[in-house]
């Protein structure tokens, strides 16, 4: 007869902790829910750079205020949204009505894709002067390095200055290229033409 009770006691004390194992389950089951979509929209963000990790690297590569920085990435990043890579460089260029444009720096992709990159082109309008210049270049539409080299004509009537930086827009398949320029010497009015993207160095800038 005694052991009876004991194994009454037994069921009854083991039953409240089934419970909480089954209660629990639910709970990790959405913990794991929650922590894979955390994951993936993690993932999915590292394709592109945020405003703020463009507007620090502009700020230091121009040597300008990051609040300078930050107008004139803002406007470009309200046309065109996050890029997928940048190209850091110097170029000269110089016109008298016919111009001129040469160019070098390095393009670095976020997903860790870096290449040498070269540019030349003309350019034909009501335009004069002659300048030497750091180029932040902001790239959209490819996470495929390769596809910088190629031509890239300009888009007409997308140049503008802000903050003292000048901006122009640069497009062929689906790609887009947001060349932001800061330096001495001056080019007024108005020009169109291209920029070759090139693994070389190249005399004609055709």
């Amino acid at each position: 007869m005694s052991r009876h009770p004991s194994m009454l006691a037994a069921v009854l004390m083991a039953a409240p902790l089934a419970l909480g194992a089954c209660a629990s389950e639910p709970s990790s089951r959405a913990t794991a829910d929650t922590a894979g979509s955390t994951s993936a929209s993690q993932t999915q963000r590292s394709d592109t750079y945020t405003e703020q990790e463009i507007v620090d690297a502009v700020a230091d590569f121009f040597g300008i205020t990051a609040e300078a920085a930050g107008e004139v990435v803002a406007r470009v990043f309200a046309e065109n949204g996050q890029p997928t890579g940048f190209i850091r460089g110097e170029e000269v260029s110089g016109a008298i009505g016919v111009g001129v444009r040469y160019g070098e720096g390095e393009l670095i992709m976020r997903n860790g894709a870096t290449r040498k990159v070269y540019w030349q082109g003309p350019s034909v309008g009501f335009d004069t002067g002659a300048n030497a210049s750091k180029v932040f270049t902001l790239v959209y539409g490819t996470n495929d390095a390769d596809r910088i080299f190629q031509r890239f004509p300009g888009v007409e009537g997308s140049a503008y200055f802000v903050a003292g930086v000048g901006v122009n827009l640069q497009r062929a398949d689906d790609i887009t290229l947001a060349p932001m320029r800061a330096g001495v010497g001056l080019r007024t009015g108005v020009n169109v033409g291209y920029l070759s993207y090139t693994r070389e160095r190249s005399v004609l800038p055709f």
